[in-house]
């Protein structure tokens, strides 16, 4: 599990700065006692969206609270303070803390919180406090929930957690806080903090997400979508940047080892639906495709 804020400030072009809203963006509520009708609903927004909302989650609200105060406490931290936790220069460490631009619009902070073999508490801030309490918590109750909406799919899986930190920008509609992408892992959860910029790319246009507070978002990877052979859709997404306010969101990225041959499960092919992907690595899906699809997408 990794934690990153991200402060980013490249001015990118939006093509409509008047963004409809999802009105119909899909919610699921946990607490309904009829699993198969949860089932249902998970799995038609997983197919047609590709990102949902689900409520009533487990996560308790006092908690996401003290998660988003913790964080907060820490970015507000001087610079130098903040350098404690730094991520080794030239390394391939990708845990610890990093400023992406000089600008300073954005800046991350990344943890593995799952396996505990992968934990390395030295990049760990030890200011606030109660910042690894918390998010050790935290990751208790994200990784019931990913188990929940994954199921047998979970395990083996791997746990990252990610929190965005974005500066206000004078111009938001010019500069995106994360540009366009699918997520290459197997499932994301995303809580956002305050102000909400996230958009999804459907019907051939961009819509904004209308946050249920406090609500998870979870959002399909490319993983999934290639275990489902395509029946799940990893959806194109992006982040904005608020004109005023500071953005911030923690990100659970769940993943499978980095040697695990993904495929789609022969259950869901047959000769009428045969395999759309061919059998790779994560980390070579990492290292070969990931760079093909943000060219893609960037064109």
């Amino acid at each position: 599990m990794e934690v990153e804020r991200d402060q980013h400030k490249p001015p990118l072009s939006l093509q409509n700065n008047k963004i409809p809203s999802s009105q119909n963006f899909p919610v699921v509520d946990l607490s309904n006692t009829n699993g198969e009708l949860v089932a249902r609903k998970v799995a038609k927004a997983s197919e047609e969206w590709g990102i949902f909302q689900v409520v009533n989650h487990g996560i308790p609200t006092e908690l996401i609270r003290r998660l988003h105060k913790v964080d907060t406490q820490f970015f507000e931290l001087p610079e130098s303070k903040k350098e404690a936790v730094a991520k080794p220069a030239n390394s391939k460490e990708i845990q610890g803390y990093e400023m992406d631009d000089v600008q300073g619009r954005r800046s991350h902070i990344f943890h593995n919180l799952y396996p505990s073999s992968s934990v390395n508490y030295a990049f760990w801030p030890k200011n606030p406090p109660e910042y690894r309490e918390v998010t050790e918590e935290f990751a208790k109750h994200a990784k019931q929930l990913a188990e929940e909406i994954l199921g047998l799919l979970s395990e083996g899986a791997g746990y990252l957690m990610k929190i965005n930190y974005y500066r206000p920008c004078p111009e938001p509609d010019w500069v995106m806080g994360i540009k366009a992408h699918t997520d290459f892992n197997g499932l994301t959860l995303l809580i956002p903090i305050e102000i909400f910029g996230l958009q999804v790319f459907k019907e051939d246009r961009w819509l904004d997400v209308d946050y249920i507070y406090p609500a998870v978002i979870i959002i399909i990877g490319d993983q999934i979508m290639k275990m489902s052979n395509g029946r799940y859709n990893n959806v194109l997404h992006r982040a904005l940047m608020d004109k005023k306010k500071t953005r911030m969101s923690s990100v659970v990225h769940i993943k499978p080892p980095y040697d695990m041959v993904v495929k789609p499960f022969p259950e869901l092919t047959s000769g009428d639906n045969p395999p759309k992907f061919e059998p790779l690595t994560y980390q070579d899906y990492i290292d070969i495709e990931v760079p093909k699809l943000s060219r893609l997408i960037k064109n």
